[in-house]
């Protein structure tokens, strides 16, 4: 008895399992892989924002076409901009390593599994987290990515968006009190001083297709598994009873 009951304890405990709390960022978002339109408007901001630079090397267009509901003639006509890649091929950038590491200082990343290894709420507030430095070489920072090399290429939808300063009583870390006033100055506060071609909450839905877009490329087969996992516990739970029965019928003979 208490080796079924230790049996019954181990298979329980990945249904146990508690997932390690995300990172400490400002904006979170709970993406929807049944939101077609999303992330099909996701996929359109990827090709034509991102994928200059960051390549796709284990997603196919076919597979994303297929998945997301796009014709095949469409997805050709749309999302595919180089004569070298067709609809079956995987999404591959031109730009070599070497290049990317002589420009921005670091080979931008593929982005195929940054989904799973950043998380959605990551993806989100980075994005949108960019702000005016003219102090950095391509003139912006970011809030959550401090000492970015990326350019804010969504800059022209949302707009230039600058970090304001204010003073507080509280202490700041790794900052002095002004010798005047005895206040620190807090900069936390990120703002829009000239918009772009998007309303503020236009972008927000913008870069959350595009985050749910990433999150669907990092597990693009999660829908389906999730479908199948009712069916593969039922078959689990029906073959063990079988097991156990076919157990004591075998045993009953021994004893």
């Amino acid at each position: 008895m208490k080796k079924q009951l230790f049996a019954l304890l181990f298979a329980l405990l990945p249904f146990m399992a508690v997932a390690a709390p995300g990172p400490d960022v400002p904006y979170s978002m709970t993406p929807d892989l049944r939101d077609q339109e999303s992330l099909q408007r996701g996929m359109q901001l990827y090709v034509n924002y991102c994928m200059g630079c960051h390549s796709l090397e284990h997603q196919r267009f076919s597979r994303a076409a297929n998945d997301l509901g796009m014709p095949q003639d469409l997805v050709e006509e749309n999302l595919i901009f180089s004569s070298s890649l067709g609809y079956n091929d995987l999404m591959h950038i031109a730009m070599l390593p070497e290049d990317g590491e002589s420009w921005f200082g670091a080979a931008p990343p593929d982005l195929t599994l940054h989904g799973r290894l950043r998380g959605p709420d990551w993806i989100y507030s980075y994005l949108l987290s960019f702000y005016r430095d003219p102090s950095r070489p391509l003139g912006v920072n970011n809030a959550v990515f401090d000492l970015v090399a990326m350019p804010n290429v969504l800059e022209p939808l949302q707009g230039v968006q600058e970090m304001v300063c204010s003073e507080t009583d509280q202490p700041v870390a790794g900052q002095s009190p002004d010798p005047l006033s005895g206040k620190y100055q807090s900069c936390e506060v990120l703002q829009v001083t000239q918009p772009g071609s998007m309303e503020p909450a236009e972008f927000e839905e913008a870069v959350y297709d595009l985050t749910n877009f990433l999150a669907y490329v990092g597990e693009p087969s999660k829908l389906q598994a999730q479908a199948l996992a009712p069916k593969v516990l039922i078959f689990i739970f029906i073959f063990g009873v079988i097991a156990y029965l076919l157990k004591r019928e075998y045993w009953r003979d021994v004893h």
